[in-house]
């Protein structure tokens, strides 16, 4: 079967025209305070903040779990939860607080982060298989998913019959035309959107309506393929809509792609914690598959430049250990079905080799986003053990799904994400 092209088609977006702000740049409202990071980043009490800090968030839609009691009696909670959200974005339609874009576009998305750090990329409709085609696919996973995120964010989308967020794919575009498109029209002409959100971040929004200049974008993709950077769960679930509904509505799901050739990404570490485990149980266990030694807190150095698979054990103390020089027997009796590159992953010594050693159960690991100080504050607090992961480059994801392997879940943080309610995408 030949592959199936990359496509990254025009659609009408959906976005904030007339929200309840009180605040006014340049003549326009600013929407920072309806933004919201993607749904799978702020925990419990950061996402209760973000519904409460304006009616008209976007988290109120996305993470919608304070709105069932407001759903009709008779469905169950979750259900209702659903129901709600769909309702809440129906009503924001209504009331003219989110408006359709007359045309069909490609946007372009500028994020410039606090520290100085350029992203642009294509928010489009990207067109999906009708099955699942493997390596041949112009769509690759570099993580495996989990079946209950799948469905939350499945069932979401299919009540609400929207795609609220994008995805975040990265291609080597090497200059081609879409790539050139993506920086043209980011350095000329007047945005639809400009705003900064609390994190410093400026994020602006252009829209290209040119069907000369859309067709040109759609060619010079469809040779190429792209790689999933954030929201593989979001993914499968496209594919779950696709497949499962007869709905041409369905083909296609909300992505932002991104040229990392022009624009590397940013990847951070997904570190561990794990509640109540001893930390010295943890080390003697280590001692008898890898080397154990002590190093000073948080040594990065020590980490980047010990021999991989390594990883660093922060105990609830602050003491600090790096566990490197696995057993090479180990880890091929441990990661049979795997290639010797995808043992020396960090996360894949530790899920496949260490966690059983120690029995800890993967339910119950914290996950911790590129910040190592509060992983280890995190350790304290719940008096058990941080596990501190060195970040992959952007070569090695490539490389892993190249081969058609998946890393273990939650081995990548890349950045900067999109941010969520910039523009979405309705099915009629």
């Amino acid at each position: 079967m030949p592959r199936q092209p990359l496509v990254l088609a025009p659609f009408r977006g959906l976005r904030y025209v007339a929200p309840d702000v009180d605040r006014f740049i340049d003549g326009g409202f600013d929407i920072a305070r309806l933004l919201a990071p993607p749904y799978d980043i702020p925990d419990a009490e950061e996402a209760r903040k973000l519904q409460r800090s304006d009616p008209h968030n976007a988290a109120r839609v996305t993470l919608p779990f304070e709105l069932s009691r407001q759903a009709p009696e008779g469905e169950d909670a979750v259900s209702r939860r659903y129901r709600a959200a769909a309702d809440l974005l129906r009503s924001w339609i209504t009331e003219g607080v989110l408006a359709l874009d007359e045309e069909p576009a490609l946007y372009v998305y500028e994020q410039v982060t606090a520290d100085g750090q350029v992203q642009r990329g294509l928010v489009g409709a990207l067109g999906l298989p009708e099955e699942s085609t493997g390596t041949d696919s112009a769509v690759r996973p570099h993580e495996d998913v989990a079946d209950p995120p799948v469905r939350d964010r499945f069932r979401l989308m299919e009540v609400a019959r929207a795609n609220l967020e994008p995805i975040f794919l990265v291609y080597r575009g090497a200059g081609g035309a879409a790539s050139a498109a993506t920086e043209t029209t980011g350095a000329q002409g007047r945005s639809v959107v400009s705003t900064r959100t609390r994190d410093g971040a400026q994020h602006r929004l252009w829209a290209i309506t040119d069907p000369g200049i859309q067709q040109e974008i759609i060619a010079d993709l469809a040779g190429r393929s792209a790689l999933i950077a954030d929201g593989h769960h979001r993914y499968a679930a496209y594919l779950r809509l696709r497949q499962e509904s007869a709905d041409q509505g369905w083909s296609h799901g909300l992505a932002l792609l991104v040229d990392s050739d022009a624009h590397p990404p940013r990847l951070g570490a997904i570190h561990r914690v794990l509640p109540g485990l001893d930390t010295a149980r943890a080390l003697a266990a280590a001692r008898t598959v890898a080397t154990v030694e002590p190093v000073p807190e948080a040594d990065a150095t020590a980490l980047a430049q010990a021999q991989a698979p390594a990883l660093l054990l922060v105990s609830a103390e602050g003491e600090t250990h790096l566990v490197s020089g696995f057993d090479e027997t180990t880890l091929a009796q441990a990661m049979p079905d795997h290639s010797p590159d995808w043992r020396h992953l960090a996360t894949a010594a530790l899920h496949e080799v260490l966690m059983p050693l120690w029995e800890f159960p993967e339910d119950r690991v914290r996950m911790v986003h590129d910040d190592p100080a509060e992983a280890a504050a995190a350790a304290r607090d719940e008096k058990g053990t941080a596990v501190i992961v060195p970040p992959l480059r952007v070569e090695q994801v490539y490389a892993v799904a190249d081969r058609g392997e998946l890393t273990p879940r939650k081995s990548t943080s890349f950045g900067p994400k999109p941010r969520t309610g910039l523009v979405m995408r309705v099915i009629p």
